[in-house]
């Protein structure tokens, strides 16, 4: 039996269906999942979102008996300027999302940090400022349909790309009540310490994803990389921190075949650790 705060995001599976991704995971004992919504990595949520979409996933999730911990969606970068047209669409698919969170009980929906490029669009500070804005008018709509906001603060490959950047980031969102994702692979990724990580935000994470890194590659199995999983849910225990934490292995160094014998492989190690 794997740890009840160690869940396992659908993006793990994403090269099945839905229902064949959420059976994968039950079968194999997890009780909750995250639930992958992000273009481009993982379709088990259609991009164009709408109200009849949202009632199918959300009774493919029933039928199966998992819990969803959130949803990790994208509405767009939220650095990119948008005209009229655009903005009205991505407050749609805000509300599409949110929607979904709340029909799947979901405890947040997660917001990306920033377009997926590490190059600003208007300038570092414009751009930090425009992403800080969006999540926290995001935050505020959540909020309002009993729904957390969260942001993966650290993503290699999006505008806050270290933890420099992550740390201005959530400087700017100080008081916002939009929550932190830690992300272990994204942190050993960029070059950066999870230990250094939990030590600086602790006081705002809020969910924590787990997969294996060394600099420059982020998809790699539980052991096959760099990072210190003891030493760092030890340091997020040390902290006081009460939170969930998912698997999210979008692993390139095992074949799809071995995908679910690996991550109860990883579930079983990393629940003696939590």
């Amino acid at each position: 039996m794997f740890n009840p705060r160690l869940g396992c995001s659908s993006i793990s599976f994403r090269h099945l269906d839905l229902p064949d991704a959420l059976q994968t995971m039950a079968g194999l004992g997890f009780e909750e999942i995250d639930l992958g919504a992000l273009p481009g990595v993982c379709d088990h949520v259609p991009y164009e979102l709408g109200e009849e979409d949202v009632r199918t996933v959300a009774g493919q999730i029933a039928a199966s008996g998992l819990k969803v911990r959130s949803v990790n969606g994208d509405i767009g970068d939220f650095n990119a300027t948008l005209d009229a047209g655009a903005q009205r669409d991505r407050r749609r698919h805000l509300e599409m999302l949110l929607a979904l969170a709340v029909e799947t009980g979901a405890k947040a929906l997660v917001l990306p940090c920033g377009a997926p490029s590490r190059e600003p669009v208007q300038g570092l500070d414009a751009d930090l400022d425009a992403v800080a804005s969006a999540l926290t008018s995001a935050q505020r709509r959540a909020v309002a349909m009993g729904v957390e906001l969260w942001t993966e603060a650290l993503h290699y490959f999006r505008l806050c790309s270290d933890l420099d950047r992550a740390g201005l980031l959530i400087g700017r969102l100080a008081g916002s009540g939009v929550g932190t994702v830690m992300d272990f692979s994204h942190i050993v990724a960029s070059g950066a310490d999870p230990l250094d990580f939990v030590e600086r935000f602790h006081a705002t994470i809020t969910h924590v994803h787990l997969r294996d890194a060394v600099p420059g590659n982020i998809n790699l199995s539980i052991g096959n990389g760099d990072a210190d999983f003891a030493a760092g849910l030890s340091a997020l225990k040390s902290k006081g921190y009460t939170g969930h934490f998912s698997l999210e292995l979008e692993t390139r160094d095992v074949a799809d075949g071995e995908r679910a014998t690996a991550a109860a492989q990883a579930a079983t190690h990393i629940s003696t650790l939590i």
